[in-house]
This record gives C-alpha cells, structure tokens and sequence, in this order.
C-alpha cells in the first residue's frame, strides 16, 4: 500500500514553517490525498503525548481510514520497549529503527544482543522491527544482523538512497535485501554539480526522474504481493522561503503517489 509520513511534510511541519503542521493536520492531508498509511517517523513530540492524546490519534486514524506506522532510532531495549508500548496503543505493525543514534553506536555484535532481548516482545505483540539501510552501518553488515537474529518480526526498511553515500549501488543494495524487507521509503534522487563546478550535490527528485530504478525495485522485492508498505519520503532542498518551499512540498506528494499509482 502506498503512504505517507512525517518526513513527506518534513518542512511543513519544521520550525521553518510559520504554523507547523500538526499529526492530525497530515492525517487528514494523507486522506485528502488518497492514500491508507501514515509513518510517524523520527518525530518527537509524539513521546510527550499523553495516554488521552494517543488514543485520540488512533480513532482519527481510524475514522479517516489509515493505518498507522511508527519510526525511530535506535536499537536500546528500554527504548524499543518505548515504541512497542506506542505501537500497540496506536495500532501500527510495524516500527521503523536504525541501528545507530547521534549518542549509541553499538558494535553488530552488541545491536544483536540488544535485538535478541527485545524481538520476543515484538513477536507476541505481532509488531515488526523493521532496520533502515543507510550509509553508517554497511548493507552486507545489516543483512548479516537480521539473518542472525532470525526473528520473525525483525526485518528491513529498504531506502537504498541512504546507500548512496557509502559508495555502494542502489541496484546492489535492493538485491542484497529484498528477502528481508518489511517496509520500503520510496524517494528518487540525482547528483547535480554544485556552483562553479567544484563537486556534487546529492539530493531529491520527483520519482521517475532520478537515479532510483523503481521498476527494478519492484520486481526485486515485490511489496504488493507481500503487503510491503510504501512510504513516500523526499529529499526536497529549502527553496528559500516556506511559501515556495511547502507548495513544491505538495506537489511533489501529489507527484509521487501519481507515479506509484501508475506503477501498480
């Protein structure tokens, strides 16, 4: 199913915007749009709701017809504990994680002790863990992690952009992974040289336009088929004002669901 989440609002709902966006305002943007999952993804407020406010985003969620995912990072036990406990109260079924934070960057060893301590949980509750692929932990490290642990609800977050900037190939990338993935953050991508000619800058496209071989993608992982998530995400530079900014926000979204609709 295609989606949407917090980082397809990312600047709408950033302290750039002069009203940010609030869950229930891209809840209801995500219906308007007509699309039936919304990922709540590395967006902090979310931790400070109270028991009251969560169960009032679920029956949102519920009264406008969308399932809802949760995202994070890390891979701490107290805090994997965290997003269960939200998980369950929300209704998501899966929790997006990556292995590293700013603050805790374990060994693979240790990432796989840590997971082995909290995927029982994940199991009894029917929740899916699902890793990220980005440039900070090696896509052969992370598969290699998720076949050790081989726990039924631990699985991937395929982003193969993120890849790009440990030099190694989205095509790779996506076949390395596609036994094990569980959701998939869909966004183009492209280099352009920067002012002068001097480097490059690698950043967000509409989908159709970039780097990123979709149908390729497709064919490898098959997320129809397995009722794999597609989450909308861009890579959209400050367009130097919010007005602009937010308007190729939204057009792009519209773009992007257009171009994925065409595709299934």
């Amino acid at each position: 199913m295609i989606g949407l989440g917090t980082y397809s609002f990312f600047w709408q709902h950033s302290s750039e915007a002069p009203e940010p966006l609030s869950l229930p305002a891209m809840l209801r943007r995500t219906r308007d749009l007509g699309v039936g999952v919304f990922q709540v993804c590395d967006y902090l407020p979310i931790l400070g709701y109270s028991a009251a406010e969560l169960r009032g985003l679920r029956s949102l969620a519920d009264e406008l017809g969308i399932r809802l995912e949760l995202g994070t990072r890390g891979v701490q036990q107290d805090h994997l504990a965290t997003f269960l406990a939200l998980a369950e109260v929300l209704g998501a079924t899966v929790v997006r994680s990556m292995v590293n934070t700013a603050d805790h960057r374990p060994t693979m060893p240790e990432a796989e002790s840590l997971l082995r301590s909290s995927l029982p949980s994940y199991e009894a509750a029917g929740v899916t863990l699902a890793l990220e692929t980005y440039e900070q932990v090696s896509t052969p490290d992370l598969v290699g992690l998720i076949e050790s642990v081989a726990s039924p609800s631990l699985g991937i977050c395929l982003d193969p952009a993120n890849s790009v900037a440990a030099l190694e190939l989205p095509r790779d990338v996506v076949e390395r992974t596609a036994p094990y993935v569980a959701n998939v953050h869909v966004k183009d991508f492209a280099f352009t040289r920067r002012g002068g000619w001097v480097g490059f800058t690698l950043e967000g496209a509409p989908l159709g336009t970039g780097l990123l071989d979709y149908d390729h993608l497709v064919s490898a992982v098959q997320p129809e088929p397995k009722g794999i998530n597609q989450i909308i995400e861009h890579w959209l530079p400050w367009q130097g004002s919010f007005e602009e900014t937010s308007r190729l926000e939204n057009l792009w979204n519209e773009q992007n669901i257009a171009y994925l609709r065409s595709k299934s």
